[in-house]
């Protein structure tokens, strides 16, 4: 489906990819985070947007050591990001590009031990979400904590947010927050409440199947869809009920990411510890419904009705599977960047949307 997939051996396994946003046009800088290194990398890599050069590849323009496994990148606006990591860290940086093939790292906050155990030593930080300069903070120690990008200090903690490991977390709403853990109990939690008690509490599917990664909607925040451990997608509209409308058999292992383009958001992308990168599309149902060619509902969300999503939606491979996870994938404008065990990174150019 892709017009050119370019491939960059890069020397290290790569944990997480994010495109640097860029205001109306297409991003040519992302950044990548390593892990499984005895010292571990931040790397900003130039693409340059040259459409008619079939031999172009990404080439780095600044490097920054990294304590630990990158395990999310975020960013905030365009030059600012926060980074987490598995020592139990979380650091806001920003990139300085004092040259245009040359920037440098400033470390700005840093939320240092964050997260630990009980009985010592650091627990990872497994997951991030972000809300203009508000962060949320989730770890294998079951803590939630909200920061802010204007001070040291966390603006609350929730010390037994979860008795096992949270794996993910997204924003619902400034104040509202779902988390997802290693048993597959999805939790809201509102940041203004009291009590450390979560607003409520459901379950990814019927079987105790891990949560590896959730998101919203771009335009709609109370369709949320979270990947599993056994490769399923599960989809909630959470103004009616707690009980997903759709659960999909997708990946044949762990989707580790899954994103939704942010201006086209009937396409939906997904990697996997399996070695897939995947494509889907609604685009052609949401048409037919507007023309009244289909006996679909005209106004509906194709991913809330489990007979459409099950039947109807088109799964397009992005490149021949790989032999080793997909960790990471982010989507700008028609582009698509991935990182991967193999140590690689890829980009699809001129996707079609």
């Amino acid at each position: 489906m892709e017009d050119k997939v370019h491939g960059a051996f890069v020397g290290e396994k790569i944990n997480k990819v994010r495109w640097k946003p860029k205001d109306l046009i297409e991003s040519d800088i992302f950044l990548t985070g390593s892990w499984d290194n005895e010292t571990n990398q931040l790397v900003l890599w130039l693409y340059p947007p040259n459409e008619d050069d079939a031999d172009i590849y990404p080439c780095t323009i600044g490097t920054h050591p990294h304590d630990g496994d990158v395990t999310e990148l975020k960013f905030i606006n365009s030059n600012t990001f926060v980074v987490s990591s598995s020592v139990g860290s979380v650091k806001l940086l920003k990139i300085d590009n004092k040259e245009p093939h040359l920037a440098e790292f400033k470390e700005m906050v840093s939320w240092d031990n964050i997260h630990y155990f009980s009985f010592g030593g650091s627990s990872p930080c497994t997951g991030l979400a972000c809300f203009e300069e508000d962060i949320v903070s989730v770890g294998e120690d079951g803590r939630l904590l909200l920061l802010t990008a204007r001070q040291k200090k966390p603006v609350r903690r929730i010390e037994g947010a979860d008795s096992c490991s949270l794996r993910c977390v997204c924003f619902l709403k400034h104040n509202e927050v779902l988390t997802g853990n290693l048993r597959g109990q999805m939790k809201v939690w509102d940041l203004k409440s009291s009590t450390d008690k979560p607003a409520s509490t459901f379950m990814l599917s019927g079987e105790q199947i891990g949560a590896s990664c959730v998101m919203h909607h771009p335009t709609q925040r109370h369709m949320v869809l979270a990947g599993g451990e056994d490769g399923s997608l599960t989809v909630w509209d959470l103004r009616h009920n707690t009980f997903p409308v759709t659960l999909l058999s997708a990946h044949s292992d762990t989707v580790s990411e899954l994103q939704f383009h942010p201006d086209r958001p009937e396409h939906l992308f997904t990697c996997s510890t399996s070695g897939e990168v995947w494509h889907w599309n609604t685009s052609s149902m949401s048409r037919h419904a507007r023309l009244g060619t289909t006996d679909f509902p005209r106004d509906e969300n194709p991913w809330l009705n489990s007979d459409v999503a099950k039947h109807r939606l088109e799964v397009f491979t992005l490149m021949p599977q790989l032999h080793k996870p997909v960790n990471s994938l982010d989507v700008n404008m028609n582009r698509i960047v991935c990182g991967c065990d193999n140590e690689a990174v890829y980009v699809f150019k001129n996707v079609v949307l």
